[in-house]
């Protein structure tokens, strides 16, 4: 079975920051996940190259256009390296080979007469690259987004029939109401539609940094247009010499922020309404990082946590578990160095950390660094059981945070069960040994489900510890509480969370 997710592509007009990171670490817990799970994952990220702020930033550092993309691109690519993000592409907009297709897909929607030329005048932000209606603008006149005061622009230039699809779209809405996930954003979307469509810009004439039109050379695609399209264009030359697009699309997941609901909930659904291609399964729509003074981090606002400074200080592996343990996926939720240092003192190197120093050592110790193969305890095996099923069911829903909010109990669990058999004392009477062994093949075997269920979200320590374990396979189905210890021979084990 196949399964393809996707991330918003980002902006190159400035360098990463959280934002960025964390979307595409949510996405990477999922598309690692389905690959534990067996299915055939493809997994897209990537930038958004053309446009007025592109221009705009490439203007004011006195560089070409494709000079500031090239740079930032290499940046955004190093960003997806340093989190250990396992994509199976990195989509550029600049791709010729995107642009191609970009143009035939919009020339087909030109051909199905969902196209017009005429006169466009309307408040304008140029960092969103989108005119605003009146509900959305904040008084002063500003952007709801980056709270930047908003221009007057006209021209004349090429409409997208977008009113046209106003009925199609409430029908796709009420026929499959987890089209856009969570049921707030549905809500917010649909009721976007509900209040009446506009015909949107498809293109600009004043702007040459973009694709060309076609059927109007003066003229390049509006930056949202290209942009959306990359999710559907990028199958086709993601593999040299195959496209892969009859396998993969639709997409099963778009995950995005809520600040572009409009446009992949309304506009993208529309769009392929109007070039006659299958919608995607699902929109997930996450919240905003927020800063210490509670707005959205951004460049522009002054307030963003420095990804790379979070690294630096506690490691990928703990950016990654802090970012999916402290914001519920789909919520807003504030960040910041003090909660990430709380997180990996308490839970990484106090619980998790220490337990499985603690099992891998007592393993060393009373059973000669071997997994006994005694029977383990019933009792534990209860608080296992259902485990895997219950990760899974949430994960189907694109929730990573409740997974762990489901699995971070057991460690506790484990850590308790541990003070309860004491297996210290259990190890200086030799009539206690059936005890000691079912003891210690229990906690190996707690610890060794649990490890492959946080393999997406932290893989390179994960896998550390499942190889000194001696049970490497990270598949989904090896998260099962067996009724006997493995006899698996254990390895040394340099902690996994160090004190910072």
């Amino acid at each position: 079975m196949s399964f393809y997710i996707t991330t918003a592509i980002d902006y190159v007009n400035a360098e990463p920051h959280v934002g960025h990171a964390y979307e595409k670490i949510a996405t990477d817990v999922l598309a690692r996940h389905m690959r534990q799970r067996g299915e055939d994952v493809f997994f897209l990220t990537g930038t958004d190259e053309h446009g007025e702020p592109v221009a705009d930033a490439a203007r004011a550092q006195g560089l070409e256009p494709r000079e500031l993309a090239d740079r930032n691109a290499e940046r955004f690519k190093q960003l997806v390296k340093t989190l250990d993000i396992s994509n199976d592409f990195f989509v550029r907009t600049t791709d010729p080979e995107h642009e191609a297709k970009v143009q035939e897909v919009l020339q087909r929607v030109h051909d199905n007469t969902h196209v017009y030329k005429g006169l466009y005048e309307g408040w304008y932000c140029p960092r969103c690259a989108d005119f605003k209606v009146e509900n959305e603008i904040l008084p002063g006149n500003l952007c709801p987004i980056h709270e930047i005061e908003l221009t007057r622009e006209s021209e004349e230039n090429w409409f997208f029939r977008l009113s046209a699809f106003e009925g199609r779209l409430l029908e796709l809405y009420s026929e499959q109401p987890d089209f856009v996930m969570p049921a707030h954003h549905y809500n917010e979307a649909r009721a976007f539609i509900e209040s009446g469509l506009q015909d949107v810009s498809l293109s600009r004439a004043h702007l040459k940094w973009g694709v060309t039109v076609p059927w109007d050379p003066s003229q390049v695609f509006y930056v949202w247009f290209d942009a959306l399209l990359n999710y559907y264009t990028a199958l086709s030359y993601a593999r040299p010499g195959e496209d892969l697009t009859a396998e993969f699309w639709p997409a099963t997941y778009h995950v995005i922020g809520k600040d572009i609901l409009k446009f992949h909930t309304v506009f993208w659904p529309a769009l392929l309404m109007a070039a006659e291609l299958p919608l995607p399964e699902h929109v997930f729509v996450h919240g905003f990082l927020l800063g210490s003074d509670g707005r959205k981090m951004s460049k522009s606002l002054g307030n963003v946590l420095d990804p790379f400074a979070v690294i630096d200080a506690f490691g990928t592996d703990a950016l990654r578990f802090y970012l999916m343990r402290d914001v519920p996926f789909g919520s807003d939720g504030a960040v910041a160095m003090e909660s990430a240092q709380t997180r990996y003192d308490t839970e990484l190197a106090n619980e998790y950390g220490n337990l499985a120093s603690r099992t891998v050592a007592m393993l060393s110790r009373y059973r000669d660094g071997v997994v006994p193969t005694a029977a383990t305890d019933p009792v534990l095996l209860r608080d296992f059981d259902v485990l895997p099923s219950e990760v899974a069911v949430v994960m189907d829903r694109a929730d990573p945070t409740r997974a762990l909010d489901l699995i971070w109990p057991r460690v506790r669990r484990l850590n308790r069960y541990v003070e309860e058999r004491a297996p210290w004392e259990l190890a200086r009477d030799p009539a206690q040994a059936e005890r000691l062994d079912e003891t210690l093949a229990s906690l190996a075997e707690g610890l060794r489900v649990l490890t492959v269920l946080l393999h997406p979200y932290m893989p390179q320590t994960t896998q550390r510890l499942l190889d000194a374990l001696g049970s490497p396979d990270v598949a989904f189905g090896r998260a099962v509480f067996a009724e006997r210890g493995s006899g698996a021979e254990v390895a040394e084990l340099e902690p996994l969370f160090p004190k910072r």
